[in-house]
Formats: C-alpha cells, sequence, structure tokens
C-alpha cells in the first residue's frame, strides 16, 4: 500500500493556518502530542503567509499573521520528538478572503497590470525560504504549493520553482493540487510525489480514484492525498469541502465519510496514504469534542476508527 514510501503515509495537517503565537505553546504541545496518540506517522506542518488580494504580487511571508521561523522550527522538531515524519506545507492565502484557486493575472502580460512574473519572484522566495528551514531541520517531505488552480496553468514558472527549490533541499517533493485537478496540471513529472485535495462527495468516491489512477499510471509517480476529510456536521458527507455548509454538529457524519473513503481507498494499492484535514494547534476540550463541528476527529467517533485504521496500517496489517 506505500506506493512508493517505506510505510504508509498515516498523516495529519497539524497547525493551520499558522497564526503568529499560537505554536511553540504549551497548548500547542499538548495537541501535536494527543495527534501523536492517533497513531498518526507524518505530520504537514501546514502555515499561510497572507498576500492583500488575488491580484498582488507581494507575499509578505515574515510579517504577522503568519508564524515566525523560530515556531516553525519548533513545530518540525516537536512533531519529529513525537516520532512522525514531516511535511513542510506552506500556503499562501489572501487577506481580503479569496479563495487562493483565484489567485491570478492577465496572461500574456499587459503592460501596466500585474504579472505572473512578478507575483512568481514572491513566491518563490516565500517557498525557498521554506525550503532552506526544510533543509536544516531534516523535514522528509515539502509542498510547494496547495491549490493554485489558476497559477497551475503556469508550466514553466513552475518548472522553474522546483528546481531551485532541488538547489537548497534534497528531500520529496510534492505539489498539493486541488480536486478535480489532478488530470489537468501538465508539470507533475517535475515533483517526486503527485498530491491532491480528496474532498470528494462520499458517493463519488470509485469514480475519482479510477480518474485518479489514470494520472498515477502515466506518470509512474507515488500518489497520497495532502488533504482529506470531512467535519462533523450534517450534510458534509456530500460536501466535504465546504466548511461554511449549515448544519448541526454530527460524530456520525463524520465517521460515515472516514468509513467510506478509506474503504474505498482499501484496494487501491498507489494510494500511499493521507494528510488529513486537520488538527489546530489549541484543541478544543474533550468534553466539547461532541458539540464542535469543524474537521479535526479528535474525541469524536471518527478520532476512534482513525486510531485503529492508522494503527493497523502503521503494523501492516490489512486497514
Amino acid at each position: 500500500m506505500s506506493a512508493g514510501f517505506a510505510a504508509p503515509v498515516c498523516g495529519m495537517t497539524w497547525g493551520w493556518v499558522g497564526t503568529r503565537g499560537t505554536w511553540a505553546t504549551p497548548e500547542a504541545e499538548s495537541s501535536m502530542r494527543a495527534m501523536a496518540d492517533t497513531n498518526v506517522t507524518w505530520a504537514a506542518i501546514a502555515y499561510a503567509s497572507v498576500q492583500a488580494t488575488p491580484f498582488d504580487t507581494e507575499i509578505p511571508f515574515s510579517e504577522a499573521p503568519t508564524v515566525t521561523d523560530a515556531e516553525i522550527v519548533w513545530a518540525i522538531r516537536e512533531a519529529k520528538s513525537s516520532g512522525m515524519r514531516v511535511c513542510l506545507k506552506p500556503v499562501v492565502n489572501c487577506a481580503d478572503g479569496s479563495w487562493r484557486a483565484h489567485i491570478g493575472f492577465l496572461w500574456p502580460d499587459v503592460p501596466g497590470e500585474p504579472t505572473w512574473d512578478e507575483w512568481f519572484a514572491s513566491y518563490r522566495a516565500f517557498i525557498l525560504h521554506a525550503a532552506r528551514l526544510a533543509a536544516a531541520e531534516d523535514c522528509e517531505m515539502l509542498c510547494v504549493g496547495c491549490e493554485m488552480v489558476r497559477a497551475d496553468a503556469q508550466d514553466a514558472q513552475w518548472r522553474r520553482l522546483i528546481a531551485e527549490v532541488r538547489e537548497v533541499y534534497s528531500g520529496l517533493i510534492t505539489y498539493n493540487c486541488d480536486k478535480y485537478q489532478e488530470d489537468r496540471l501538465t508539470w507533475w513529472d517535475a515533483v517526486d510525489v503527485i498530491s491532491s485535495s480528496g474532498y470528494y462527495p462520499i458517493d463519488e468516491w470509485e469514480a475519482q480514484l479510477d480518474r485518479i489512477k489514470a494520472v498515477v499510471d502515466r506518470h509512474d509517480k507515488p500518489f497520497l492525498f495532502m488533504e482529506a476529510g470531512c467535519p462533523s456536521r450534517e450534510g458534509s458527507a456530500q460536501r466535504p469541502n465546504d466548511w461554511t455548509l449549515a448544519g448541526a454538529p454530527s460524530g456520525e457524519e463524520q465517521l460515515r465519510y472516514y468509513e467510506a473513503m478509506f474503504a474505498h481507498c482499501r484496494e487501491r494499492t498507489w494510494v500511499s496514504g493521507w494528510m488529513l484535514w486537520d488538527w489546530p494547534a489549541r484543541l478544543y476540550s474533550a468534553a466539547d469534542a461532541a458539540s464542535n463541528d469543524d474537521y479535526c476527529p479528535w474525541g469524536k467517533p471518527a478520532g476512534a476508527f482513525l486510531r485503529d485504521v492508522y494503527g493497523a496500517m502503521s503494523k501492516g496489517e490489512a486497514r
């Protein structure tokens, strides 16, 4: 089942969105240890730098609210001390609330308008800075982008960026494409691992896995879901990507989705694993788990299910 990895990737995304001051705290340490206790063996340490709008070209990654380098190093070391491998995942967000998939510029360039070259110069600085941190802290994997749907078409820019990352970082490199985009990227050959956001409706898993398999076969690369999961909220199994969906808290809804997702992937040996979404730096209390309707499975039925599944996978047993 590892499909290119030494063992299955029993992963979880930790710390999002990486708000300055929320990492390197006693609460964050407790959160990290609780995640490791769920038989998680990989941590995707995810944080965001914030540009003003989808049309801005400056990414001030050293400024608040983004976590500091010291906090990032703390998180990597804390994950490793808890026995987990690490994928460092720097992400760009927009301060105006726009989804990063909409970041985009006129093409070809138009005089007087912001350009892809200008934006990628800033983005390259952000990612190369993260790559140096990942190299210094021996992170096993680096994710160089997440759900950048409009930017995905800039083939030459991504190839240049990845080549420059390889000059400073020797671990595995992946890119987290958005759901339904796996067969649209033209530069999968430039990375080591194909990964995507697997927020597929509960009744679409078989069809989507068939479609993704064709991509994996064509490129002969390992594949994992860099994101996947479902809020513990009524109705979310059909719209797992929608964190704003109205519905009453429901641990059973989240469990039903987890059971289906793992069941559909059970026979797909080319699926190397998951970096499930997500585990916050500050956990809610155990008493509040039943009323919490977010993605984190801690203290919920899906958490107990995940502990068993990941435990079996880590031991090489059938999941």
